[in-house]
């Protein structure tokens, strides 16, 4: 799973027709401080996500495939979910 945050949306005149009716937004992805981490990219959006959101993504195109409960879907990367608050818990002996 990927931790990012919403950057904006996509807008396509055209598109695969798996994805009609789909929403594509722009994320960054963040570690868990929220700063940024790599490039922006574009993720398929189950879950109703907007501009500023922290959202947990699947960066696997059979998992896209499954949770869209489409075989022919051209995608890798699906948010699943809206991060309302993260916690880090401090693991003995991790550095």
């Amino acid at each position: 799973m990927i931790l990012a945050r919403v950057a904006g949306s996509v807008v396509s005149t055209i598109k695969s027709p798996e994805l009609e009716g789909r929403r594509l937004l722009l994320v960054q992805p963040i570690d868990l401080d929220g700063t940024d981490l790599g490039k922006d990219m574009v993720a398929v959006d189950t879950v109703g996500a907007g501009p500023g959101d922290r959202v947990l993504m699947f960066k696997e195109g059979g998992s896209a495939r499954l949770l869209l409960k489409n075989p022919q879907v051209p995608l890798q990367l699906v948010i699943v979910a809206v991060v309302d608050s993260l916690e880090v818990a401090e693991v003995e002996g991790a550095r």
